[in-house]
């Protein structure tokens, strides 16, 4: 049976990632609590886990006092000397109890402690190999769609997580089968609620994505230096080139727009704005507010600016309900007050 229980620790630790020192704990614990139903709660006992020789052994403790107010746990020195001269007052009798002569109460709540250490263990691995992904991207399967919440559960490498309905792009329609790119968000290290969130919308998968698909983004040539975005509408990424021969945009863009286009599709048809960086705050702005020509842009403050349009691109660089401006205001952190020349 010990075999037995060392090859089911064995497989648990090679194929749910649980430890089996982690598993040795519980089990000692559920021994324990066994242990206790069976000869009382103030019975003194001793776990002995040999991982070596796969062999799990269970002692009763009983104290060797002169006068014995407690059988629970002690033994008169006059008993203990029958079974050994060597003991004396103080010592401590140990006689082995066997776990399967416990009684069925006593065992099934020894199977149950096991089984929720196995449960957490499980939730523990889940956390730590998520806790080694936080904000970074991975690739998932659709494997179900709530139809009355809309929220999509998906097949990760780590197992199943929930993708909620408001962390999916707005408009786009999933399928049982596709395979999407999410940001993992958070991951939650408590003992209740979802272990991960994950997200379509966020910032952070944008600019992972730009990391996969631009070398000269990955190897660190081409800087992201912000992103805004609104999910499913638009967004505006600002970048810088380290090296004078390279083109920042050109190099996000790609010849015939391919970079640009893969991640477009991958975002359901998101329109993206690649923004070139400026350290010159109205520079900045302006380019933030395209594709509208902008007349001028005068700082007024620190944060703040005020920007002129020529009157028949006014609408254009406000955006429709003011999402240009909204945008380029979020990812340039500059207050953008505008008017018609």
């Amino acid at each position: 049976m010990n075999k037995e229980l060392f090859a089911a620790l064995d497989m648990l630790e090679k194929e749910k990632g649980i430890p089996k020192a982690y598993m040795f704990e519980k089990i000692e614990a559920a021994l324990v609590s066994a242990f206790k139903k069976e000869y009382g709660t103030n019975a003194n006992v001793r776990i002995v886990i040999d991982e070596k020789k796969e062999d799990i052994k269970v002692y009763y403790q009983k104290e060797v006092v002169e006068v014995v107010e407690n059988p629970e746990t002690q033994i008169s020195l006059e008993e203990a000397k029958k079974i050994a001269k060597k003991y004396t007052l103080g010592s401590f009798v140990e006689r082995e109890v066997k776990p399967k002569n416990f009684r069925r109460l006593s065992a099934g709540a020894a199977k149950s402690v096991i089984i929720q250490g196995i449960r957490e263990g499980e939730r523990r691995a889940i956390q730590e190999a998520y806790e080694n992904q936080k904000d970074e991207i991975i690739t998932a399967l659709v494997s179900k769609i709530n139809p009355e919440t809309g929220n999509v559960l998906l097949e990760t490498t780590n197992g199943f997580a929930t993708l909620l309905k408001s962390e999916q792009i707005p408009g786009e329609v999933l399928t049982v089968g596709d395979r999407i790119k999410v940001y993992v968000l958070q991951v939650n290290k408590e003992g209740r609620g979802p272990i991960v969130t994950l997200s379509r919308t966020h910032a952070g998968l944008l600019r992972r994505m730009f990391e996969l698909e631009i070398p000269e983004v990955a190897d660190g040539v081409v800087i992201i230096k912000g992103v805004s975005r609104e999910a499913g509408s638009r967004a505006k990424i600002a970048v810088y080139s380290r090296d004078p021969e390279v083109d920042p945009v050109g190099a996000c863009i790609g010849n015939h727009g391919m970079r640009i286009n893969s991640i477009v599709s991958e975002l359901a048809g998101e329109k993206i704005d690649i923004i070139r960086y400026s350290e010159d705050p109205a520079e900045y702005v302006r380019e933030a507010l395209a594709p509208a020509p902008i007349a001028s842009v005068e700082m007024v403050g620190e944060r703040m600016c005020k920007v002129v349009s020529e009157p028949e691109y006014l609408s254009l660089a406000i955006g429709k309900e003011g999402q240009n401006v909204r945008l380029a205001a979020r990812l340039t952190g500059i207050k953008i007050d505008i008017k018609a020349e």
